[in-house]
Formats: structure tokens, C-alpha cells, sequence
């Protein structure tokens, strides 16, 4: 588990349960990346993040990251291409609202699993799971400063 002012250790391993959990139904890849601060615009940072985490790499384009600049209380949802044909833009937009609610309340945790579990069923629906899909990013949180 990596060291970071955000999450305890059990609560770390209940987000990445919840992200191999999702992803076990499914070829999609699910990430999140959490850091104190985003100076800009949330869309833009998230975006950059993407790329930087080689999600726009995947093999069938259906990547999601969930994005979480705590203390500005800044976040974003990006979903790769091929996911983002498939899903309505109220999808995304129910995620981000239930998420800024539940963090309104301090219910981080609670929520990214939520919104994690949701995700995976979503791409279930257009990505289902098969025999030859593999595991291609890793399920552990990404941490800025």
C-alpha cells in the first residue's frame, strides 16, 4: 500500500477490492487518482492524468478515471473513447453528482466504491468480460501531492 495523507491502509484496500471487483465482470480498466490540489480546470488535469497513466493505451478504449483534487474539492470523470460512445453523458453527470454529495457528507470512501461498483456494471453492458482479457493497468489508487 502506498503512503498517503488521504486513506488508511484498510480503507485503500476496500477502494482497490472495489475496482478488481468492477473490472472482474468486464475488459474495462478502472482508476483513481487522488490529490490535495488542482489549480485549474479539473477536466484538463484529469485529462492529462489519462494520459500520463497510459489509459488511452488499452487495448478495446474503454478506460475510466475518476479524478479527486480533495482540498480544492475539484473532480473529474473521464471515460475513454470507446466507453464514452456507449454511455449518455447523464451517466457521468449521476456519478459526479452522487460523488460531490457524498464527499459534501466526508463519505469518500463509501462513494468511490459506489461510483466504482456503478462504473463496472455500466461497462458489463457494452465490455463484457472474456477468457482472453487481462489486467492492464494496475487497480491501486495513484497519489499527487
Amino acid at each position: 500500500m502506498t503512503k498517503n495523507p488521504f486513506f488508511t491502509e484498510e480503507e485503500q484496500r476496500a477502494i482497490q477490492q472495489a475496482i478488481a471487483d468492477a473490472e472482474s465482470n468486464t475488459s474495462g480498466e478502472i482508476r483513481v487518482h487522488v490529490e490535495s490540489y488542482c489549480k485549474g480546470d479539473p477536466m484538463k488535469r484529469a485529462f492529462a492524468l489519462f494520459y500520463s497513466l497510459g489509459m488511452d493505451k488499452t487495448r478495446h478504449h474503454n478506460g475510466v478515471l475518476f479524478y479527486i483534487a480533495l482540498k480544492s474539492h475539484k473532480l473529474a470523470i473521464i471515460g475513454d473513447e470507446a466507453i464514452h460512445k456507449h454511455v449518455s453523458q447523464l451517466f457521468w453527470d449521476q456519478l459526479k453528482e452522487h460523488l460531490v454529495q457524498s464527499f459534501a457528507q466526508k463519505r469518500y470512501v463509501e462513494a468511490l466504491i459506489d461510483v466504482i461498483l456503478k462504473t463496472g456494471v455500466e461497462l458489463k453492458k457494452k465490455f463484457p468480460h472474456d477468457k482472453s482479457d487481462q489486467n492492464e493497468l494496475p487497480d491501486e489508487i495513484s497519489f499527487g501531492t
